[in-house]
């Protein structure tokens, strides 16, 4: 089959560019595909982080087509133009925020004009985490240019529901991402980060309100009562870094808490995730999130909030812990039981026995039994 995907990938870096190159890896394997990407993707005015870029030396590359300028209608022309030309059975886009809503509407109405593809929209989120005016309205007018919706969870596909009426869609969980290596030894991953042996927990990925660092934060005042462990955040602040070591610094906590703020790049993850023995989503709100993903391909357990899709995946008292957001006494108690009861050999064997029903392989055939349905 002839497929098209337009979607964030490299150079471009975050877990829609991650996503976009496993989910092409897997597709080329029986297809043909094409993959259109954004020279530019959000202007430098509205991008809250250092780089939009990737910089490791060894990321997992895939080829496309950078040509689109997500302000610049022109460029949408000549994207779809040249799609038209490939003439795709399946046209993919990968849809997360309102803001790519008018692009993203432009290329599609020409395509359903001009081909026979089916087209369809792998929705990360509906409903922006930060909600702005006028998101319903660009939300709604691209959504209903497609054939069809994969959502990676049920809380996406309710969401889904509120703008277009029974949906051609289907719930197919977010895949593991193999694409960061294997797992390294504990001792090995403390020495790559400079770190002493200790108990480690991890908070990893972009740092953004809604993801909660915040209660985590005061969440480890209340274990560092009863227990010792450290915790080490990694990713960088797309909030106001100053919120978070200020709290740091008011409950006490600077020799608890490592800081690593810079981008973590592709060849890097491994080390953050292999050297904590449990990872933390303390989410004020989600739908899913990748990061769960990670930590399944690592065989790690994970702690997070009752919030979006999480419990989809986290298996309560199985492969992890669930508790309610925004409660830091909770979260405590949570990590405090975990180590007590020495859960991580336990969740870790219940995670290796679920691992394959989220392979990619199985991915990409519930895409093809959806528009073939």
């Amino acid at each position: 089959m002839k497929i098209v995907i337009v979607s964030p990938a490299y150079p471009l870096r975050g877990g829609i560019a991650n996503f976009t190159a496993q989910l092409y890896k897997e597709l080329i394997i029986n297809n043909h595909v094409d993959v259109f990407t954004f020279k530019r993707q959000y202007p430098e005015i509205f991008f809250p982080g250092k780089s939009q870029f990737e910089s490791g030396e060894d990321v997992d590359k895939i080829p496309a087509e950078i040509i689109i300028d997500s302000i610049n209608p022109i460029s949408w022309k000549k994207t779809a133009k040249k799609i038209v030309k490939i003439n795709p059975e399946l046209l993919i886009f990968a849809y997360w925020l309102p803001f790519f809503a008018p692009c993203y509407s432009s290329i599609a109405k020409r395509i359903k004009k001009e081909t026979n593809a089916k087209i369809l929209s792998i929705c990360h989120n509906i409903i922006p985490h930060e909600k702005k005016p006028g998101d319903k309205l660009l939300t709604k007018s691209f959504l209903n240019k497609m054939d069809f919706f994969i959502t990676l969870s049920e809380e996406v596909k309710k969401d889904l529901e509120k703008f277009v009426k029974k949906p051609k869609c289907k719930v197919l969980p977010h895949p593991v991402y193999s694409r960061f290596g294997e797992k390294v030894s504990k001792e090995n991953a403390l020495n790559k980060l400079k770190l002493n042996e200790a108990k480690y927990v991890l908070f990893f990925g972009f740092i953004r309100d809604y993801k909660g660092l915040d209660v985590l934060i005061e969440a480890l005042a209340f274990v560092k009562e009863k227990i010792k462990i450290r915790l080490i955040v990694a990713g960088e602040f797309y909030d106001d870094e100053k919120k978070y070591t200020g709290l740091i610094e008011k409950l006490n906590l600077q020799d608890d808490i490592i800081l690593f703020s810079d981008f973590i790049s592709t060849e890097e993850v491994k080390y953050y995730f292999s050297a904590a023995d449990v990872v933390i989503l303390p989410y004020k709100s989600a739908t899913q999130s990748g990061i769960v993903q990670i930590a399944v391909n690592f065989g790690k357990p994970v702690i997070a909030a009752s919030v979006g899709g999480l419990g989809e995946v986290i298996k309560n008292n199985q492969t992890g812990y669930i508790v309610e957001p925004e409660n830091p006494g909770q979260l405590a108690g949570a990590i405090i039981k975990f180590y007590t009861e020495n859960k991580e050999n336990e969740f870790s064997n219940n995670i290796s026995k679920i691992a394959e029903q989220y392979s990619w392989k199985n991915f990409v055939n519930g895409i093809f039994d959806l528009i073939n349905s």
